[in-house]
């Protein structure tokens, strides 16, 4: 059998790191295939290999050096491999590496960027490799381009062609233990394309369902997927056992233990998904599943995804203009904004979305582009606003969840400016002011979990 293994930054942001993630993978010999993430943050006031990365970049497309920045990331490389105990010139060619990819052509600012950011995880990839060699251990780096992970050309949201799972297959006949980068892949131009902010999961996933692996190890820096965010709610109960649709709705709405779109190609295959600490592997941690065994608690998370705003709008007898929801979309489509939420009435309709997909320039042309195409009576846009979602397949068996938790928040004196729950019954959202959002998570986890 074959496990799929992918560390993140933090379980790779030193040498301490990196030796605990080398015990880990040698002490199962089903532990062939291990992802890795750019070095992570070494203690609260430090900074992320990427993000030195994106600054170098940065510096550079405005028409400056960006050396300082590289060379603080090639000092991260060298103090791990030190701590190691690899020799020195182990760092000559990640040095070197770096250094060419500073130095590429900044013509197509966007391709750019990916090559830089994606240095990260293909040079701790190949650290790795060589940390686990210098045990005795046989392990080889693949370049993801030399496996087949083919992207779209999207710069900084590549998706996975169709084509690349049966490129990657080949993956289970390597010998030994294959060390393989996170977070990037190639377009079919043969450029280096990225996924979006945190993509390793992704690569993982999308590994996992290719070569149908029996189990994705998702190792990171917490013992378990939480019911409810620790920063907001004291002590939150661990959970156990997770449905993929369950797991999607919380990381879609602010659990970041695991990244949404990572769901998708270990779905599709029916791989289970094992959240895991790499500080404490023995620890239960989460188990992500098809189904769950069962479901007699009817909620398993309570999540908060805040920053998002609402374009508002009213029209008398709405609901008998055929295509206004359309034209509205299209609008947006226009503006190239996507949305999360659409609830609506028979004579008004609210589109939800991000704040940061809807700048105050977009906000001007998207409201008078739908006061000359639509004619609305009324609208506008209000921001500032959370979205609270109450997460669970049981909900859907159990009578009175909608009653308890509008009583909840109405006890903690926290208004309802929308409410929207899906066919399936997996989750619950609620609209309410940014500013009274920790409270209602704690009033939601308190009637749900205490």
């Amino acid at each position: 059998m074959l496990k799929v293994s992918k560390f993140g930054g933090s379980s790779l942001a030193s040498a301490d790191q990196v030796r605990q993630v080398c015990d880990i993978i040698t002490a199962d010999p089903e532990r062939r295939l291990i992802v890795v993430s750019a070095p992570g943050k070494r203690h609260s006031e430090d900074i992320k290999v990427t993000d030195l990365l994106i600054a170098a970049a940065s510096e550079r497309l405005t028409g400056k050096i960006g050396a300082s920045e590289c060379a603080e990331v090639i000092e991260r490389y060298r103090s791990i491999a030190s701590g190691l105990g690899l020799p020195p010139e182990v760092i000559e060619p990640i040095a070197r590496d770096l250094t060419e990819r500073l130095e590429k052509s900044t013509t197509d600012a966007n391709l750019y960027m990916d090559t830089m950011k994606a240095g990260g995880e293909d040079n701790c990839a190949r650290l790795i490799a060589q940390a686990l060699q210098a045990r005795g251990v046989e392990a080889h780096y693949v370049s993801p381009k030399d496996a087949g992970l083919i992207l779209s050309d999207e710069p900084g949201n590549a998706q996975v062609l169709p084509e690349a799972y049966s490129r990657l297959r080949d993956l289970n006949e390597r010998p030994g233990i294959t060390i393989f980068p996170g977070f990037f892949g190639y377009s079919k131009e043969g450029n280096i394309v990225t996924f979006s902010r945190g993509g390793s999961d992704i690569t993982g996933a999308i590994l996992a369902s290719a070569v149908r692996a029996e189990v994705y190890e998702n190792f990171t820096d917490v013992d378990s997927v939480f019911a409810a965010n620790p920063s907001i709610v004291k002590e939150p109960a661990p959970i156990a056992e997770l449905t993929y649709r369950e797991m999607r709705e919380l990381s879609y709405a602010g659990f970041s233990v695991f990244h949404d779109e990572a769901l998708e190609p270990v779905y599709r295959a029916q791989v289970p998904v094992h959240i895991r600490n790499t500080n404490n592997p023995k620890a239960q941690g989460t188990l992500i599943v098809p189904n769950r065994a069962s479901t007699d608690i009817p909620v398993v998370g309570i999540a908060a995804m805040d920053s998002v705003c609402c374009i508002y709008l009213s029209k008398y007898l709405m609901n008998r203009q055929i295509g206004f929801g359309r034209r509205l979309l299209q609008i947006l489509e226009t503006e190239d904004i996507s949305f999360e939420h659409v609830p609506s009435g028979i004579d008004n309709m609210s589109v939800i979305i991000r704040e940061e997909n809807l700048s105050m320039q977009k906000e001007k042309r998207v409201v008078e582009q739908i006061r000359q195409t639509l004619a609305p009576e009324d609208v506008f846009v209000e921001r500032r606003l959370s979205l609270i979602m109450v997460v669970g397949e049981g909900m859907r068996h159990t009578v009175g969840i909608a009653s308890r938790a509008t009583h909840a928040l109405a006890s903690a004196q926290v208004n309802i400016e929308m409410i929207n729950q899906g066919s399936n019954e997996v989750s619950m959202m609620f609209g309410i002011k940014s500013e009274d959002m920790e409270t209602a998570v704690q009033a939601l986890y308190a009637e749900f979990f205490a």
